[in-house]
């Protein structure tokens, strides 16, 4: 079952990389905060209820709900309905982001010890550098936002792939970074949205412009 999950998850990333409107991208964040949700609940063993409500909390509460909900509202403040050109085709980053699904694969081969899931470690390893080469092709601020998400789901995947016991504490900390880098570009997509209108990464060189204007 969690082989199932984790490909699911895999073709998600694919769906990433051709999905223009920012609330597909939101509903995919949603749908990956399950999907973790279901893979952490079926691989790890003698859960105690603490690490339940651990696990709950991380993937339930914050990937599924608190997170998305949060992004949703800041897309919806700032009139932004829809991801503007990528630097690349749709194409191009299809089959960039197979490719990366595929060399995670090969890397995953040469790997050879007791504790180590083949497919974890390329859903994880495949999460993380898809989320990357998004971050790295997309131009609104908002998306690389969610992007973000998207690696850090592939670094909780990647956890889970070294062996039956989670690091809470680690998944914790890498959580609470992200928590606090959305909430933050969250803030600073308002500031811009307020002076450029628009959340494109290109305005973003012309923002002292702005403000001299402003001062003259």
């Amino acid at each position: 079952m969690t082989d199932i999950l984790l490909t699911i998850f895999i073709v998600t990333l694919i769906y990433l990389a051709i999905a223009n409107r920012l609330m597909t991208y939101v509903s995919i964040l949603v749908f990956q905060g399950l999907l973790v949700c279901g893979i952490a609940l079926l691989s790890l063993s003698n859960l105690t209820l603490p690490n339940l409500a651990t696990i709950l909390l991380e993937t339930l509460v914050v990937k599924a709900i608190l997170m998305p909900f949060f992004i949703r509202r800041v897309i919806i403040l700032n009139g932004i309905t829809r991801e503007t050109e990528p630097s690349v085709p749709y194409y191009v980053s299809l089959l960039a982001v197979s490719a990366i699904i595929f060399c995670s694969y090969l890397v995953s081969t040469v790997i050879n010890t007791p504790s180590f899931r083949r497919i974890y470690f390329v859903a994880a390893l495949s999460g993380v550098i898809s989320g990357l080469y998004l971050i790295a092709t997309r131009r609104k601020v908002i998306t690389h936002v969610l992007c973000y998400v998207v690696i850090e789901n592939g670094a909780f995947i990647l956890s889970l792939a070294i062996g039956s016991e989670m690091p809470f504490l680690v998944n914790l900390g890498v959580l609470l970074d992200v928590l606090v880098s959305v909430f933050l570009l969250a803030i600073f997509i308002n500031k811009v949205g307020d002076v450029t209108g628009d959340g494109d990464v290109k305005h973003l060189n012309s923002l002292n412009d702005y403000t001299s204007a402003d001062e003259v």
